[in-house]
């Protein structure tokens, strides 16, 4: 049943967020979760997720996901799809304007996760759906057997390039640096595939072709020398954007991502930040369950101080 008014309100269905409404539905608050979309985040763009404790062997990142979300559910989350416009608060109350009408709420969780960066440059937005794609589990199965080149050097690069190892002909990983910034694991993943090319020290610097995605530039970041490579994919993994634009007020690190403590807190009372959107040093998928745990339980303490305030002034 839909209300008004809750205890805690997530907003973004992502690990954190499914986490954190699972914990606070479970500990008695009053829970709504909101997300513009589907839900999931980027743990939807894992094939096989072989890393997280207690999942093995491998479960699909789909699968993950609808589980988590059957358990909130099941301890009494509210899970609706809507887009929130703002959020405002009046003295100890959030009020969020939403496509699906106004919500307030004692405690408020930032759950929004984070976007694809891009590599701004020509044919990336032209070609956008039409060989060049940003979530290789979406997209990969159209390229059996075909050549394709994969941008990015970290965990998500690697993962996505062996998952493609297993659809397309060849897999050619493309990255500006001369090391890897990902996980030792993935990196001897990578070098044991047969399918896998590596070309380090290299940058793409556009993509060509009529309709579709046909070769792209390819330039060396030490001799500046370029030279044109056939293919028919190019998928994109060089990092993410946090989505911030509803607490643009907040505090945020070098790199855009929300501060906050320990305790997920940002310097506002009763507004927490969780998950991909927050300032850490690494982002996996069960820091992001850990940090959803973590703000459902210190929205749960905030929500009872509230709570008891108001009783002892009755």
């Amino acid at each position: 049943m839909i209300n008004e008014f809750y205890d805690f309100i997530v907003i973004g269905a992502g690990a954190a967020g499914l986490t954190a409404a699972q914990y606070g539905a479970r500990s008695g608050l009053n829970t709504l979760l909101l997300d513009s979309g589907s839900g999931g985040g980027q743990a939807l763009n894992i094939f096989f997720l072989e890393n997280y404790p207690g999942f093995y062997p491998s479960v699909q990142g789909t699968t993950f996901i609808q589980n988590m979300k059957s358990q909130a559910e099941s301890f009494g989350a509210v899970i609706l799809r809507a887009t929130v416009a703002s959020i405002d608060k009046i003295k100890n109350t959030f009020v969020l304007e939403t496509d699906k009408g106004k919500f307030s709420s004692y405690t408020v969780l930032i759950a929004t996760g984070a976007e694809h960066k891009k590599l701004g440059i020509p044919g990336e937005d032209k070609f956008s759906g039409k060989g060049v794609s940003y979530c290789a589990t979406c997209d990969g199965p159209f390229f059996r057997n075909k050549e394709v080149i994969v941008a990015g050097g970290g965990d998500s690069a690697l993962e996505e390039a062996f998952y493609l190892s297993s659809l397309a002909k060849n897999v050619t990983l493309v990255h500006r640096r001369s090391d890897f910034r990902a996980q030792k694991a993935i990196q001897q993943k990578i070098k044991k595939n047969s399918k896998i090319q590596v070309k380090m020290n290299k940058i793409i610097k556009e993509i060509k072709g009529s309709t579709k995605v046909e070769s792209v530039i390819l330039k060396d970041t030490l001799t500046q020398a370029e030279e044109e490579f056939l293919c028919d994919g190019v998928f994109i993994f060089i990092g993410m954007n946090p989505r911030t634009e509803l607490v643009n007020m907040l505090r945020k690190d070098e790199n855009g991502c929300l501060i906050t403590n320990y305790k997920m807190e940002t310097s506002i009372p009763g507004l927490y930040a969780a998950g991909d959107v927050r300032a850490k040093p690494f982002r996996q998928l069960i820091t992001a369950a850990s940090d959803g745990a973590i703000a459902a339980h210190q929205a749960q303490e905030y929500v009872a101080l509230i709570k008891n305030s108001k009783s002892t002034h009755l």
